[in-house]
């Protein structure tokens, strides 16, 4: 340590006197953020509100839906992750691993937003969250084992488009079973932050392949109009999009048929990171060898089937990095809608819980301000290791 020590912090003295100033100051950063972590911070507001933090004012008679939503969320992942794990191991590509390395590879990937449910969990006063984390654990690990049996069977294309099918109606299922309870309008907290960043990353990704395409095509319609709503949209700031889809919509649209306020955001997002996510998989649709354009016409395959097949597969393995922060970026931006158009998300949330009577004055701004960070950089850097895995498992930048 000594050796490395002088190697690499004391070599001369300009890095000695570097090494001593920015030491003392990232000790005294460090003690600050401990001091007001477990000594001066005041997160009895957290605790009390935590609720209103995350999900709103949600009725409370109709908070059980969110529990089955999330179990049942939970087990559909499991159902995918155990179809996705079969089908690897009969093509024979995988390495068959054991189940203890299996929990040690996921408790690896997932420790961070465990500990932050276990946190969240802690903070609660009633048993119902912990029914639900329990829930949600037993019936991925039951979906997991479900979706392992699934895999195994053979089944033909009338039956794996069945399967398909009931697969892929279990989240639209949901979100009209959530909003039979109350329109995604009025939803609210943390719980209206991941609704719309989901929504738009469902919605944002297909455009904006399209939108790629369309600036490379030899049709000049096409690729002019395409060229031309990328440059525009880009050119513009989100928040004040946001503004105008919030002020401005009524001068177009009669009050009484415009979209609900969560909707417009979405459009919002959604139309905003289609324009930069198609400049990403364009970058992609460049970065493929021209020699596998000449392959995929030498085989005989159509266009469409040439692009589709082999080469927007590996534009957008190349662009995995670029799309996952795009991404990310719509994630942390679905705080701007509640400055821009009123929406109670998180943030809001976190700055109008100060003023209750009990915590009005006492500024404990930096208290609620540094639990909704922590909530945004939880999801956001589970979102960045878990693309780091996927470059991994597909070789991106390698050869």
């Amino acid at each position: 340590m000594i050796a490395w020590a002088r190697r690499h912090l004391f070599r001369t003295r300009s890095d000695a006197a570097l090494t001593l100033v920015f030491g003392a100051l990232a000790i005294y950063v460090a003690y600050r953020a401990l001091r007001f972590l477990f000594v001066t911070g005041r997160w009895d507001i957290v605790e009390v509100n935590l609720r209103l933090l995350m999900v709103g004012r949600f009725p409370t008679q109709h908070l059980p839906r969110i529990s089955v939503t999330l179990i049942v969320m939970a087990a559909w992942a499991g159902v995918l992750a155990g179809l996705v794990r079969s089908r690897q191991v009969r093509a024979g590509r995988p390495v068959p691993i054991g189940l203890k390395a299996r929990a040690l590879d996921l408790l690896e990937r997932l420790w961070i937003p465990s500990a932050v449910c276990l946190l969240l969990l802690a903070m609660t006063t009633t048993i119902g969250p912990w029914l639900t984390a329990a829930g949600v654990v037993i019936g991925a690990v039951v979906g997991r084992l479900i979706g392992g049996l699934l895999g195994r069977i053979r089944l033909g294309g009338i039956g794996g488009l069945i399967v398909a099918l009931a697969l892929g109606a279990v989240p639209i299922a949901l979100f009209f079973y959530l909003v039979d309870a109350i329109g995604y309008d009025d939803w609210e907290g943390f719980m209206l932050n991941l609704f719309l960043a989901l929504c738009s990353i469902v919605l944002c990704f297909p455009l904006g392949v399209l939108l790629a395409l369309g600036r490379r095509s030899s049709l000049p319609i096409v690729r002019g109009l395409s060229t031309a709503y990328i440059e525009i949209v880009r050119g513009a700031p989100l928040f004040v999009l946001l503004l105008l889809a919030n002020v401005a919509l009524q001068f177009f649209i009669p009050a009484d048929r415009a979209p609900a306020t969560a909707t417009r955001a979405i459009a919002v997002f959604t139309l905003f990171t289609a324009a930069y996510m198609a400049e990403i998989v364009r970058g992609g649709l460049q970065s493929v060898p021209r020699g596998q354009y000449e392959a995929a016409k030498a085989l005989g395959l159509s266009p469409t089937r040439q692009t589709a097949l082999i080469v927007l597969p590996q534009a957008l393995r190349n662009v995995i990095p670029a799309q996952i922060g795009q991404l990310i970026s719509l994630f942390k931006d679905t705080s701007l809608a509640g400055a821009a158009m009123g929406l109670f998300e998180l943030i809001e949330v976190s700055t109008v819980i100060t003023q209750q009577g009990e915590f009005r004055g006492q500024g404990l701004i930096g208290e609620t301000i540094a639990f909704a960070a922590l909530m945004f950089w939880t999801v956001s850097y589970t979102m960045s290791r878990e693309s780091q895995r996927l470059e991994r498992r597909l070789g991106v930048g390698t050869r």
